[in-house]
């Protein structure tokens, strides 16, 4: 049967396991998960108390040097001065967080950083930044302790998107995590702490994930089973199940197929042209390659995985049934009681720095304009971008215009009011109040609308690189003035000329953030929520023409 080895392996770490006891309950949080005591780490005691040494953390060996991780548990309130006591000792620049502070209702770690300065016994934490990403946040703090005259700095990478139940549906985001962590940790620091809430399972997913990478890299080969018997042998239940231990195999199958595919900026012209090279005996490009690469590690979706959108009740809802939203990406509608019309044709994607930030669908159909205008006003979309043209003759639907112009239209229980409208030859924007009639105690919304003219009806992409950057940057300072409403995106199928939109205003995000560019990142982690997104080779490479084009006015001013 399909899993058998992976199922045959995972049972066989548990062989002749043997649980035994530590003695301070109040520290530990399973009896399970004890540190097995030569690989404990021992703090210094505190002056009057032999016992004050233990803290539930042990010592794994990374690929390059001994003792390279701690594997701790997420400190609880009586063990935060432990913790810090930890962090300074080892002096550890590296904090791995992979749990959220309360999962399923249950408080899975407590918050032992202060938003601005605190004592933690004699040592002080203050928050010097914090940088919040889709997938994670990073917190920079500086360290001082009573009576030590030197400072440290230390950085938290706390990971946000592990579901609370079982594991991410894909490895994209954690591997690019990794990755951060890994180019950001000086070599001279000490320790990479690691925890989640045990300090067990995910714990011990990242440490084989960060082990067997380095191993990829320089011996070009893995060995994951004894890599996991290793980490067995230091911490008990490392890895907790075996849907880990099959996610492990998959993100690092992920991680050697798709290779290190960021570009630095000032990189980008010189690797970028060395992508386009043609070879003369393949024939072949390394552009053409990478999205060749990208199709291969895009999820194909089963019916299973759109069953919402196949219901008998929804199909008619769908303007082509070859494009459909998989459930676990779906923006579902708001009802009311008794009501159950809850489905559209909607996914909810990632920007580079918020999670949820784009709603993309295709253009709305006549039955489902009311649904449309449900959708922006219960996801606070203060946005619309429209990617195609009314009346497209290239559809088996008609391209109907679903907004009053001029005056006010109620469509179902959603009143739209037309407020003003101002247009050039390449974007005309229209501003919308926008209310629901059945729930007027929720108040109004006011959205603003970009109608893009020049991406022609049978062209893949734009047709200038300089009018699509304004339409993106006239989209980013509505969007900044309004707060951070979501972004619905919409073109005639919710797939290409959308994700091309999503995809290069994620990459815009990563120049300002991290100074590089990751065109086949963003491209592959929108396609894990629609796989039509960025649909064509000539759509992928307009991504990596528009960041140079960005690139170029930057330099240029």
């Amino acid at each position: 049967a399909e899993g058998y080895g992976f199922k045959q392996e995972y049972e066989s770490f548990f062989d002749g396991w043997d649980c035994t006891k530590k003695k301070d309950k109040t520290k530990g949080r399973c009896d399970t998960l004890l540190g097995y005591d030569r690989h404990r780490v021992k703090l210094h005691p505190l002056l009057g108390d032999p016992n004050s040494d233990y803290i539930n953390a042990n010592y794994i060996d990374g690929y390059h040097r001994s003792n390279h991780f701690i594997a701790t548990q997420g400190p609880k309130q009586e063990t935060l001065y432990d913790f810090w006591r930890m962090v300074w000792q080892e002096n550890c620049f590296s904090i791995v967080m992979i749990t959220k502070l309360v999962e399923v209702g249950r408080v899975k770690c407590c918050k032992y950083w202060p938003d601005d300065s605190e004592m933690y016994g004699d040592v002080k934490i203050t928050l010097l930044k914090s940088e919040t990403l889709a997938d994670y946040t990073v917190r920079t703090f500086a360290l001082e302790r009573r009576g030590y005259s030197a400072k440290h700095e230390v950085r938290q990478f706390h990971f946000t998107s592990w579901p609370e139940h079982g594991v991410p549906y894909h490895s994209t985001g954690l591997l690019a995590f990794i990755r951060r962590v890994k180019a950001s940790t000086p070599p001279d620091a000490g320790p990479v702490v690691v925890h989640c809430s045990a300090g067990a399972g995910r714990t011990g997913c990242y440490i084989v994930l960060d082990v067997m990478l380095d191993m990829a890299e320089c011996e070009g080969v893995v060995d994951i089973y004894n890599c996991v018997k290793t980490l067995c042998s230091r911490r008990i239940n490392m890895i907790q199940t075996e849907e880990q231990y099959i996610f492990i195999h998959d993100a690092i199958l992920e991680a050697c197929l798709c290779g290190e595919t960021a570009i630095l900026v000032n990189e980008f012209a010189v690797t970028y042209k060395e992508m386009l090279r043609v070879d003369s005996q393949s024939n072949s490009s390394q552009l053409r390659e990478e999205f060749q690469t990208l199709n291969s590690v895009t999820p194909h979706l089963d019916v299973e995985e759109c069953s919402i959108a196949l219901l008998p009740r929804n199909r008619e809802k769908n303007r082509s049934m070859d494009v459909l939203p998989p459930d676990r990406a779906l923006a579902f509608l708001v009802t009311t009681e008794g009501e159950s019309n809850n489905y559209i044709n909607a996914a909810l994607a990632d920007s580079f720095h918020r999670q949820a930030a784009f709603i993309v669908t295709p253009h709305p159909l006549p039955g489902t304009t009311a649904d449309f205008w449900r959708l922006v006003f219960d996801y606070g979309c203060t946005a619309v971008v429209m990617l195609n043209q009314l009346n497209q003759s290239n559809s088996a639907w008609p391209c109907v215009q679903y907004w009053p112009e001029p005056g006010l239209q109620q469509y179902g229980p959603m009143e739209v009011e037309f407020l003003s409208m101002s247009a050039d030859e390449e974007v005309i924007t229209r501003l919308f109040r926008v209310k629901n009639v059945t729930r007027l105690q929720e108040g109004q919304l006011v959205v603003c609308q970009f109608q893009f003219l020049r991406w022609s009806a049978y062209r893949d992409v734009p047709d200038s690189k300089k009018s699509f950057l304004n339409l993106l940057a006239q989209v980013h300072k509505w969007q900044r003035e309004c707060g951070e409403g979501r972004t619905v995106v919409h073109c005639l199928n919710g797939g290409g000329r959308s994700g091309t939109f999503c995809a290069c205003n994620i990459l815009l995000e990563m120049i300002q953030y991290q100074n590089m560019a990751d065109i086949f990142y963003a491209v592959k982690t929108l396609r894990n929520c629609k796989p039509n997104m960025v649909e064509s080779l000539d759509q992928y490479r307009f991504c990596y023409d528009l960041v140079l084009e960005y690139l170029d006015c930057f330099e240029g001013r």
